[in-house]
C-alpha cells in the first residue's frame, strides 16, 4: 500500500486513529449528557438533544475541540468526567508494532492532533504512546483545527516536513480532504474508528482496517 521509500514524516491523528473513537463517541454522546442532566434537573434525551445541538453548531472549529471551551459552557468539569470513563481509552490493535517498526526504520513520527492538551496528556499517561513520537502538537497551540489550510501551514513552520514526502493517517475526511488541498501526498483513512461502530465510508482514500496492514 506504501512504498516506504517515498516517506520521510508520517503524521498521526490520535482520536480514532491510533485510539479508539469509542470512549469519545461515549465521553460526549452518553456520559456528557447524563451528567448535564443531572446538574441542570433536565430529563435525560431533553439534555441529550439539548448538548447533540451545542455540538452540531461546533463542530469541526477549534471550539469544538476544546476542554476548557465546554467547560465554560457547560458549567461542568470536563477532565473530572473523562477521568470518570477514563477505562474506555484504549489503542487500535497493532498501534504500537507500527510505531516501532517506523522508528526503527528512521521514519520521523509525529502526533497531529485536534484535541485539546489536556486530554491529550490524560491519553498519554494512559496508554503510554507518547515515548514513541518525536513530537506531539495539538491545533490549539497552532490555532487553527485541522479542517483548516492554516493549521498545515503553521504545523509546517515548527516542523519542517516536505508534504510530497509525508504520509498522513486519519480518519476524519474534513481533515483528510484539507491536507490534500495544502499537498500532502500521501493519506490513508480509518474505516473503523470506533470499534463499536460499522465500519465507515472513506470515499476515494485508501483505508486501513488494521495498522498491521502497514508494517513493512
Amino acid at each position: 500500500m506504501i512504498d516506504w521509500r517515498q516517506i520521510d514524516t508520517i503524521l498521526l491523528d490520535m482520536d480514532g486513529t491510533l485510539l479508539d473513537l469509542h470512549f469519545d463517541n461515549h465521553f460526549w454522546q452518553a456520559h456528557v449528557p447524563l451528567r448535564y442532566a443531572e446538574a441542570k434537573g433536565l430529563p435525560h434525551d431533553i439534555a441529550r438533544d439539548e448538548l447533540m445541538a451545542r455540538y452540531h453548531a461546533r463542530a469541526g472549529t477549534l471550539e469544538w475541540y476544546s476542554v476548557d471551551f465546554w467547560e465554560t459552557e457547560l458549567e461542568l468539569d470536563i477532565m473530572r468526567l473523562k477521568e470518570e470513563v477514563a477505562h474506555l481509552i484504549a489503542v487500535h490493535p497493532a498501534v504500537v508494532d507500527f510505531l516501532a517498526a517506523m522508528r526503527t526504520a528512521g521514519k520521523r513520527l509525529v502526533l497531529a492532533t485536534n484535541a485539546h492538551h489536556k486530554s491529550v496528556t490524560l491519553k498519554m499517561a494512559r496508554t503510554g504512546l507518547e515515548p514513541h513520537f518525536d513530537a506531539i502538537v495539538s491545533s490549539h497551540a497552532l490555532g487553527a483545527a485541522k479542517e483548516a489550510r492554516g493549521f498545515w501551514e503553521k504545523l509546517r513552520a515548527i516542523e519542517p516536513y516536505d508534504p510530497a514526502r509525508t504520509l498522513l493517517v486519519d480518519d476524519s475526511l474534513p481533515v483528510l480532504d484539507a491536507a490534500r488541498s495544502y499537498g500532502i501526498r500521501h493519506l490513508l483513512a480509518v474505516r473503523t474508528p470506533d470499534t463499536k461502530l460499522p465500519p465507515k465510508d472513506t470515499r476515494d482514500y485508501p483505508a486501513i482496517d488494521s495498522f498491521a496492514e502497514l508494517l513493512p
